[in-house]
């Protein structure tokens, strides 16, 4: 029974989404199926879609990273600064472009460090470094925002390619390029094996500690990804920015069919559920539900799927 929900989550999720959209369009189908509505959740999936794989990256080897958020913020104020203290030019987008990417490395690295070096607790290490990068984000910008961008960082969000905001896809290139990394390559079947039993797999002759530096490090990347997404969205970056994200993500991660343990879990999956999730969002937004109630919603699937997913486990044993 564990293994048939796991092989079918995506039915599962479709059949959710019909639901959800039937739902909806019976309850108000003129504001629901509007080109508005369809825009707006367009415009905003793509910063939750890549903080989500750049979560279920890490969960998919049996390990987490709550310092998504953190890290996120932390490469938007560093690529923020670079931006606005010089003038628009070709060098000066590919110093702000290099900023971010070299703060997500370093970060991800220490990750990595720690979790595959010093074998400290994945939720431990992570908590400890979004604890560490807010506490820094906060003390270097006195909790203020920095804004006023250039055209050019602007610009990504309000393109369109075909009429789909042009962040929608690069989220799908994201996802399509990580499911590549998953699926077809020899680092993509570590993280899966690892995920299973690390300890076979390192018997096995795979050198796991630098299979997971690399996780960590992915992870950051993509969270990298995102605050740029999210500066050009916002105009601005700030360290409090997103922390709603962290528990959406990992819903996103969980009910996409993704074992909280590692081993499995499906890229397909988790872009269904980001698709589930910000419809159910966006429904909620037009009906005037508390966006507090619906974060209190988030938590409560989460509690209720894991619960379930316990009990197969226990079922099965």
């Amino acid at each position: 029974m564990k293994i048939s929900l796991r092989e079918n989550v995506e039915t599962y999720l479709m059949g959710l989404l019909v639901l959800t959209v039937v739902g909806f369009s019976i309850t108000m189908p003129e504001v629901f199926w509007s080109a508005n509505n369809f825009q707006s959740i367009a415009s905003q999936m793509p910063v939750l879609g890549i903080l989500t794989l750049g979560m279920a990256v890490t969960m998919l080897c049996g390990g987490i990273n709550l310092s998504i958020i953190s890290t996120a913020n932390a490469c938007s104020l560093v690529m923020a600064w670079v931006a606005v203290s010089y003038p628009p030019s070709l060098l000066s987008i590919v110093a702000t472009l290099v900023a971010g990417v070299g703060a997500a490395a370093l970060i991800g690295l220490c990750n990595g460090v720690l979790i595959a070096g010093l074998r400290v607790s994945p939720i431990l290490a992570t908590l400890g470094m979004m604890t560490l990068l807010k506490g820094i984000n906060i003390l270097i910008t006195g909790g203020s925002a920095i804004a006023n961008y250039p055209e050019w960082v602007l610009w990504l969000n309000r393109a369109q390619w075909f009429g789909v905001p042009l962040p929608m896809w690069l989220f799908v290139v994201v996802a399509i390029g990580l499911w590549l990394v998953l699926e077809r390559s020899t680092l993509g079947r570590a993280i899966y094996l690892i995920g299973s039993n690390e300890r076979a797999t390192a018997y096995s002759g795979i050198n796991t500690r630098r299979v997971l530096l690399w996780v960590y490090v992915i992870s950051a990347l993509l969270c990298a990804v995102a605050a740029f997404l999210m500066m050009s969205k916002l105009n601005s970056a700030k360290a409090s920015y997103g922390e709603s994200y962290l528990l959406t993500a990992i819903l996103a991660v969980v009910l996409g069919g993704v074992n909280p343990d590692g081993g499995s879990g499906k890229i397909i999956g988790m872009v269904l559920a980001l698709i589930l999730l910000q419809t159910i969002e966006s429904g909620f937004n037009i009906m005037g539900v508390s966006p507090y109630l619906t974060l209190a919603l988030w938590g409560a699937l989460l509690l209720c799927f894991i619960g379930a997913k316990g009990q197969l486990g226990l079922n099965k044993a």
